[in-house]
């Protein structure tokens, strides 16, 4: 249930948060919610054919058989968890919530609607990124970390049964 109400949340901020980008402003035009914060942070409607990030650009067609294997991978990956391992939950929940808003744009549309357009150190000239992408970066993150966290807790039990052993 975690996964499922954290994807479902995510696909309807990002969906949200779309639809008012596409629906109020022209690609290439920006918004800027006060003026002190302009020149660090605004909302900039973008299109884009790439990944995250804009990176890889021109690949829509390719994105939308890789977005579907992620789900399915995911979707997948997430029966197989044992109970308990609510924080990965969680993280599959936005990288699911974030691959199913990309993946949605891009059957509609042919491509995402990029807007979060931020402009300090370290991300001076940074691509513009969606709530979608947000989501993903972040579940995947915690996953990784988890998995980090978990190979450490291993070695450590190996390292005292080894301990108890010898």
């Amino acid at each position: 249930m975690i996964l499922l109400v954290t994807a479902a949340s995510v696909l309807l901020a990002d969906q949200i948060s779309k639809y008012l980008v596409v629906t109020q402003l022209e690609i290439g035009q920006s918004w800027n919610i006060t003026p002190w914060l302009a020149p660090v942070f605004s909302i900039t409607h973008v299109s884009n054919t790439g990944v995250a990030f804009g990176l890889l650009q021109g690949l829509n067609d390719i994105l939308v058989g890789v977005g579907i294997i992620a789900i399915i991978a995911i979707a997948v990956y997430s029966h197989r968890l044992p109970q308990g391992q609510w924080l990965t939950r969680v993280a599959l929940g936005l990288a699911l919530g974030g691959a199913i808003g990309n993946l949605i744009d891009r059957v509609r549309q042919g491509h995402v609607a990029d807007f979060i357009d931020v402009n300090f150190w370290p991300f001076r000239d940074f691509p513009v990124f969606n709530v979608a992408d947000s989501s993903i970066l972040v579940g995947v993150t915690i996953l990784v970390a988890l998995l980090i966290w978990e190979e450490q807790r291993e070695r450590q039990r190996q390292k005292e049964q080894a301990a108890e052993g010898g």
